[in-house]
């Protein structure tokens, strides 16, 4: 790395590591990731890294990352007792979306990046079915079960608890084969890809929170990705319009790379539940990790009403949604 300028990369809330782009006029451009919190342990990190080396070697549209001089893909530093586990990716081509004010590529409808979205993550998860790893990253359940949700969250949301036993026992009787079940990235959205704006090209990256579960949960997170394009639609009608168009063309790209049983896309209302659960989860863990109390704001709040009060759609077509207040709800206490 002799004669790169590092640049760190800001931080955002929840965010576990310290990130610098590498660069070096006439040279590739490396993103260098420090991660320094207990949350992991070595053998989260050696798994996912060969998990998305597997990727790349196979296809798959990721930010390779790079081996060390002595061969490693991960290295480890201890300074004063405290063990810094450090990696170096390619970085991906272009832009996020953010980075481009949400505009697409100029004269080309936002179709093709729907289907490109759906193409790249059916390539994704077509690699999985053929994937075993020498270490192995979580489970599913390992995170998400009862015991664990019951210590996380505070007693005052019975009801809650309750929904989310109840989703959590319908998951454990689904299929769970080759077919079904399999690796994830568990965090696919616009945040974690870029977009190489001279032919659409999408490269993901950011696998932390990698593990083994449903491929029709990572598909209908794409569909939660959608919302952001008409969110601001008053009309519940054109909202719920675009959002089929959006996920048809999701779908058309998604098998084109991989297959998908009927029977599953059946369980799309389920999964998005499964969705709303994740989300809040990972907000109560957040202030967990923060040292904070527990307090609803009212997004953590809107996403608790949907799901305490079986809204379908994550509320999107309800009158709960307000187009000026996108998924959010009145405050409330716990």
């Amino acid at each position: 790395m002799e004669g790169y300028e590092f640049k760190p990369i800001p931080a955002h809330d929840g965010g576990r590591n310290v990130v610098f782009t590498c660069e070096k006029e006439g040279a590739d451009a490396f993103i260098l990731r420090i991660s320094f919190l207990p949350d992991r342990s070595r053998e989260d990190f050696l798994a996912e890294v060969e998990y998305i080396r597997y990727l790349f070697q196979h296809g798959g549209s990721v930010s390779d990352v790079v081996s060390s001089q002595k061969g490693k893909l991960l290295e480890e530093i201890v300074h004063r007792q405290h063990t810094f586990f450090i990696c170096l990716f390619v970085k991906a081509k272009g832009k996020m979306m953010v980075e481009n004010h949400y505009r697409y590529r100029e004269g080309v409808p936002l179709s093709e990046y729907f289907y490109n979205c759906g193409k790249v993550l059916g390539k994704l998860h077509e690699i999985s079915k053929g994937y075993t790893p020498v270490q192995r990253r979580y489970s599913f359940f390992d995170k998400y079960n009862a015991e664990y949700i019951d210590q996380l969250i505070p007693d005052s949301l019975s009801l809650l608890k309750e929904k989310m036993a109840e989703l959590l026992k319908t998951l454990e009787g689904l299929d769970m084969d080759r077919e079904s079940f399999g690796m994830l990235h568990f965090d696919f959205n616009d945040g974690n890809y870029s977009i190489d704006f001279d032919n659409g090209q999408i490269t993901v990256y950011d696998f932390d929170n990698s593990c083994y579960g449903w491929y029709m949960y990572e598909l209908t997170d794409l569909w939660t990705s959608g919302v952001g394009w008409v969110q601001f639609e008053p009309d519940a009608g054109k909202r719920r319009k675009f959002m089929d168009d959006y996920f048809e063309t999701v779908i058309e790209g998604y098998k084109s790379e991989t297959s998908i049983d009927y029977s599953m896309l059946d369980k799309f209302p389920l999964f998005l539940k499964i969705t709303l659960m994740e989300g809040i989860v990972d907000s109560f863990e957040v202030m967990r990790n923060n040292g904070e109390a527990p307090e609803c704001d009212e997004e953590l709040a809107y996403r608790i009403k949907c799901l305490e009060d079986d809204i379908p759609y994550r509320g999107f077509f309800d009158e709960i949604y307000s187009c000026e207040h996108p998924f959010e709800y009145v405050k409330r206490d716990l």
